[in-house]
């Protein structure tokens, strides 16, 4: 118990000393007590009492900067802990002792600036995440009992008040269409690019814009509990989350400290010079390795989210580009999830047309994934919708409505077995693919026979990844039938492939395959949750996913192959600018050593160019943020071949 208190205040004091604001009050300090520093050698006396007066301006510095930075200096070796911040406080203590106060200055300038420099580049490159908090409304309008709008606060909203939600307006919580009909645009939620019409019985997401019309909805979750709160919940852990390749980052600080301490020290008793054991530490201190990886991490976090994915896990943007195996889910993932409408099957006294047109005007107002097949079919015969006065759709209940005086259900054969057996024996024989059966008045209206269809950009996809991406194996697993696996494997070229298998099944290969070599899966997020878990790096797939699919690193809401060569040539450029921000500040500080082992850089020198290192570490790590060429290569195809 003791232990952990003593922890969690030594935590508190850590968070206090490397807070933004104590830093920027030091940099200010500093750059002050420099510019006085020069001043008075400038114009001022050479002597105030006992003490050098240019100096005097330092030893201020040195009790408003010094103690903060002598405190961290404390912590470390309690936590014994040798990072490359630990070299440049040693140098600073050795600074102020040997009587380089300039350089111990310097020093100081070097830590803060550089904290100060990677907090305003990390606002930098996380601002597109920054612009999804402030696309909500701080407001909702919530209709009282006697018919007066309210504004209240979003926290304020409880489960079953009525929300009215004015014209080009933000909704502000999941719920459901009570009084108005209208339409909104839920592209930015669901990669849908059409709005989605609005009538009482139909559902609301957040963060959907509103049309033309006010419409009243219930609420059915609080704001916290909603849609848009729980994907900005997802984009804040991954601000929030430490990746892996930042650890490595201390690991190599780790070694590189004490080494390049023994290294000034051996030529400190050497050279019997002790400004070159400082010179040695104050070039030594590495900090881009500290500076340019979390930049370069929320860089490529920054630029995913602008091309709309959505990264919950930083460390796979690390992995991604050592994964040899990727396994692909069917449904959704290689095909559309919304499939084609290829037949109907006529009751007795209808017509397939009639049927249609009554199915596709209720459809308008369903979020289920048949219901675009069965509307884009009606736009396919050019039948006018008729006007639909209900619509309701539970879960697990099907699809009814009003519909030119008529009452339409569409529901499922399994249900018609339990509720209205007379019906369901009335239904033509199962085949491959999906169905749904529609019933007008009460009575057998036809079945609806749909196929999904492979993603048009599929094939270029599939057949780039081993040549561009060095993937060595592809592989298909679904839980569909035989057919229609085989079906679509042959068709996209994927030389293996896995019918009927259980998520409990999916997961055992998935671990198989990892257990070989680092593995990318690829599911709809919600069955496939576990199977994603397991996988070297799961993404996660379609408009539920950045809700329930926990387990994926990264969650792509538009489920666009291309989308995931986005992500495929982000986390290779990350790696390659990271490399190159490392590697090269870490042989320029080597380098550096090098001379002023020789005595060729002074200490004062010497923190000068560091400054300099820092400054080129962090300009490479910004670039990714800034960087715009970076292309799925099957986009590149189509543009090429247009």
């Amino acid at each position: 118990m003791a232990k952990h208190a003593a922890d969690t205040v030594l935590e508190r004091l850590d968070s206090t000393l490397s807070a933004p604001g104590l830093n920027r009050a030091i940099l200010i300090v500093t750059l002050g007590a420099l510019i006085a520093h020069f001043a008075v050698l400038w114009l001022g006396p050479e002597m105030i009492g006992s003490v050098h007066a240019p100096d005097f301006p330092l030893f201020v510095l040195f009790v408003f900067g010094g103690v903060p930075i002598l405190a961290q200096l404390a912590l470390k070796l309690l936590r014994r802990e040798m990072g490359a911040d630990f070299l440049a406080a040693i140098a600073f203590v050795t600074g102020v002792w040997l009587g380089e106060y300039l350089a111990a200055s310097l020093i100081i300038l070097m830590l803060t600036g550089g904290q100060v420099l990677e907090s305003f580049a990390m606002r930098k490159a996380s601002s597109a995440l920054n612009a999804l908090a402030r696309r909500m409304p701080s407001i909702a309008h919530r209709k009282t009992a006697r018919g007066e709008i309210v504004d209240i606060a979003l926290d304020d909203i409880e489960i079953g008040d009525q929300i009215a939600v004015f014209p080009h307006e933000t909704a502000p919580v999941d719920g459901t269409v009570i009084d108005g009909h209208g339409s909104m645009d839920e592209s930015y939620l669901t990669g849908e690019p059409y709005v989605v019409a609005k009538a009482p019985g139909t559902a609301v997401l957040s963060g959907a814009i509103n049309g033309e019309a006010v419409l009243i909805i219930r609420a059915e979750k609080r704001a916290r509990d909603s849609r848009y709160a729980q994907i900005m919940n997802v984009i804040a852990e991954a601000e929030q989350k430490r990746p892996h390749i930042r650890r490595l980052g201390d690991q190599i600080g780790a070694w590189f400290a004490p080494a390049a301490l023994l290294f000034a020290i051996l030529v400190g008793y050497l050279s019997g010079d002790s400004s070159r054991f400082l010179a040695v530490l104050v070039v030594a201190t590495p900090c881009p390795l500290l500076i340019a990886i979390p930049i370069t991490v929320m860089s490529a976090i920054s630029i995913a989210a602008r091309r709309g994915i959505v990264i919950r896990d930083p460390t796979v943007l690390e992995r991604l580009p050592t994964c040899e195996t990727a396994i692909f889910d069917k449904t959704g993932t290689l095909t559309y999830g919304r499939p084609e409408l290829v037949d109907i099957v006529a009751g007795s006294g209808f017509t397939a047309n009639e049927v249609l047109r009554l199915a596709a005007s209720l459809e308008r107002y369903s979020k289920h994934p048949l219901a675009s097949a069965v509307m884009g079919a009606a736009r396919d015969r050019n039948l006018p919708l008729d006007a639909v006065s209900e619509a309701s759709e539970k879960p697990g209940q099907g699809l009814n409505g009003q519909v030119d005086g008529h009452e339409v259900t569409v529901t499922h054969r399994n249900k018609l077995m339990k509720s209205a057996p007379a019906i369901a024996k009335l239904l033509p024989e199962t085949t491959a693919g999906l169905e749904c059966v529609v019933l007008v008045d009460g009575k057998y209206g036809a079945t609806f026979r749909f196929r999904d269809t492979p993603r048009t950009e599929g094939e270029s996809f599939v057949g780039h990844l081993g040549d561009i991406h060095h993937f060595k194996k592809v592989m298909l697993v679904s839980g569909d039938r035989e057919s229609e696996v085989s079906y679509l494997s042959d068709l996209l070229g994927i030389p293996e492939s896995l019918a009927s298998q259980s998520p409990e099944q999916k997961v055992a290969i998935v671990r198989a395959e990892t257990a070989k070599a680092p593995t990318l899966f690829m599911g709809d997020g919600i069955n496939d949750a576990p199977a994603l878990a397991v996988a070297t790096v799961g993404i996660a797939f379609g408009k539920e996913s950045a809700v329930t699919a926990d387990a994926a690193g990264a969650v792509i809401p538009e489920a666009s192959l291309a989308t995931v060569d986005e992500l495929l040539h982000i986390s290779m450029a990350m790696r390659r600018i990271l490399l190159q921000s490392v590697i090269g500040g870490m042989v320029l500080s080597v380098l550096a050593m090098g001379f002023a082992a020789g005595g060729y850089i002074t200490p004062v020198a010497g923190a000068l160019l560091q400054e300099g290192i820092d400054v080129i570490a962090i300009l490479n790590a910004l670039r990714l943020a800034l960087k715009h060429d970076i292309d799925a290569d099957i986009m590149a195809k189509k543009r090429d071949e247009v």
